[in-house]
């Protein structure tokens, strides 16, 4: 253990009190921290915090138009003019959406539920960074080989759609496949705890979804925030037919299964998913999540809902999960250096 700490705090430089990895470099941000995107949910005033706290925030795409994700990334610009991520995936992939993120040019496009060499390509040579989300070994491999610049390595624990190997299993084994590439962990993570042991992982950062859905700054209901803050980890279900209900994914080998806490439709669609007409229900939820009315269907959470006991500004959060992680691996590397033998 006094190895791991003590190699855990060598990975990282502290500026200004702060922890500070290669990931940080690559992207150019200051704590290593990744806001995670929210599709269709409209989060720029977040995402800004982040960016403004030292992270890298992110805005998601999905079920939007382009003129509409254009004023986003306009909003975006006014309140930052720091990194930022553009996410899309393959759930479907928007190719109108990805081409004008081309032009927009962000710092990176993340992407998920998928690996696409010919996307990233693009992206590289437009000169955007690509952060590639895995949730398993194979997609690990496939984005070493892809070249992509870091791989955000989810477990099954994460709300949204992802995977079900879990993040402490999954973590180690994209860092030995990542030949250097930088290695974010996400899913379960919403403190400093959790980015103290990514990166005794091997991680060089976290990305953080659920603890930041319930922020100030998220625009989503008041409502959705507050069940995060009262729930436990097994309030969250992975939900097994989602293709009853999501859009179709562009390519075969694509794949994902969200995590939402439970509401009435969810519910009915496990225990009878014969009864939901994917052409009746898709539509139905798309227009609800457009309106704001997303968390009466689909409330995507994680387990780390157990974590989150507030509703916190954005800048708060981030501060307190790097100062926590810093302090904890401080304490942890002395603690195990007292108990060494001499």
């Amino acid at each position: 253990m006094e190895k791991t700490a003590s190699s855990a705090l060598s990975r990282c430089r502290e500026e200004a009190g702060m922890l500070r990895t290669r990931l940080c470099d690559v992207l150019g941000i200051e704590v290593p921290l990744i806001g995670a995107p929210y599709g269709p949910f409209d989060q720029v005033e977040l995402a800004a915090a982040v960016c403004e706290s030292g992270g890298l925030g992110s805005l998601g795409t999905a079920v939007r138009p382009v003129s509409d994700l254009r004023r986003q990334w306009a909003r975006m610009r006014e309140l930052t003019d720091r990194p930022f991520a553009i996410n899309h995936t393959l759930r479907p992939l928007n190719e109108e959406a990805f081409q004008a993120t081309l032009d927009e040019r962000p710092a990176a496009i993340s992407f998920h539920l998928g690996v696409a060499d010919d996307l990233v390509e693009r992206a590289h040579d437009a000169g955007i960074l690509w952060i590639q989300q895995v949730m398993d070994v194979r997609q690990a491999e496939q984005a070493v080989r892809a070249g992509v610049d870091v791989i955000v390595a989810q477990g099954g624990e994460a709300g949204g759609q992802g995977g079900e190997v879990s993040t402490v299993v999954l973590v180690p084994q994209v860092v030995d496949i990542a030949a250097g590439t930088p290695v974010v962990a996400a899913g379960g993570i919403a403190d400093g705890r959790g980015l103290a042991a990514a990166l005794v992982l091997g991680a060089q950062g976290v990305a953080i979804g659920t603890r930041l859905l319930a922020s100030v700054e998220m625009s989503i209901a008041e409502e959705w925030k507050s069940r995060i803050v009262a729930a436990e980890a097994r309030d969250t279900i992975k939900l097994a037919h989602s293709d009853r209900f999501m859009p179709p994914f562009s390519r075969p080998d694509a794949y994902g299964f969200p995590r939402s806490l439970r509401t009435p439709f969810l519910e009915d669609v496990e225990a009878h998913p014969e009864r939901v007409q994917p052409a009746e229900a898709g539509p139905r939820i798309v227009e609800a999540m457009l309106a704001g009315r997303g968390h009466e269907f689909l409330p995507f959470t994680g387990q780390s809902a157990a974590l989150v006991h507030d509703i916190l500004p954005a800048a708060e959060i981030v501060r307190r999960i790097v100062d926590d992680a810093e302090t904890i691996l401080h304490r942890t590397a002395e603690a195990c250096t007292q108990a060494a033998p001499h």
